[in-house]
């Protein structure tokens, strides 16, 4: 009987541990464009808590990032998911995709202005510490994050998982306020040591906070399951790097929230 007592409150533990967190789709512009983000936290407190952004890869604002916001939203942070593309824009193939992401990529300001947009309707919430704030993103949210550095964004620090590390004006890593971590993968042929090399020279010559570790044996999307296994593709999942990964992005975030 005592048995059962106590798996009855574990189980219900975890069930209003659940039942605190929420989300919800959150509506908001930049310039006369209106973006479509999504919000996770847990309100079973009203304080105040470091605010994270989590951008999203190239199909744009979809189910994985937003499980993503929700992961972190368990750990304590107020999660937000910007839209990069706009609301309804959702590319369902890699070239529908490929065409989105080249729009920003060839134009740093537009992704800039949509990032700061992103970054903008976070500290607004009232349950953001607007002193502590970091930007998570994955393969072209890497690249996004690393942007919103470069901008000279107040922001703690930011996360690269598996992103482009190339800067049309390397000169802008002198803007750099933040902490920066970029979590690479080593095998990745879509990140080429010439640019990991150049990204790590930009960095030097900027005087930034600045590491990037690399993990054996992953190449791009190494934290997607939807990726699939086969890495002779060039982008598939691999369950150690992307749990060292996210260890790795938290061990940060104590250094950078403390």
């Amino acid at each position: 009987m005592k048995h059962f007592v106590g798996v009855l409150m574990v189980f219900l533990t975890v069930t209003n541990a659940f039942a605190a967190l929420r989300s919800e789709t959150v509506n908001y512009k930049q310039g006369d464009v209106t973006l479509e983000g999504y919000l996770a936290y847990d309100d079973a407190t009203k304080d105040k808590r470091p605010g994270v952004l989590v951008v999203h890869e190239w199909k744009g604002l979809g189910p994985y990032v937003k499980s993503r916001a929700e992961q972190l939203a368990s750990m304590g942070y107020v999660a937000f998911a910007p839209d990069i593309y706009g609301k309804g824009i959702r590319p369902q193939t890699n070239e529908e995709a490929g065409k989105q992401a080249t729009i920003y990529k060839s134009d740093r300001g537009l992704l800039r202005a949509r990032i700061k947009a992103g970054l903008n309707a976070l500290e607004n919430h009232p349950l953001t510490d607007v002193k502590r704030i970091a930007a998570i993103g994955y393969c072209f949210g890497g690249t996004t994050v690393l942007e919103l550095a470069r901008s000279g964004a107040d922001v703690a620090g930011v996360v690269s998982f598996h992103g482009g590390l190339s800067s049309p004006t390397p000169d802008d890593a002198r803007n750099i306020k933040a902490r920066v971590l970029t979590l690479h993968g080593a095998d990745d042929p879509y990140v080429k040591s010439e640019e990991v090399l150049a990204f790590q020279d930009e960095m030097r010559k900027g005087n930034v906070d600045w590491r990037l570790i690399s993990y054996g044996g992953a190449v791009h999307s190494f934290t997607n399951f939807e990726a699939g296994n086969d890495s002779s593709k060039g982008a598939a999942y691999n369950e150690k790097a992307d749990k060292r990964s996210w260890e790795d992005m938290k061990l940060f975030f104590e250094e950078i929230f403390k």
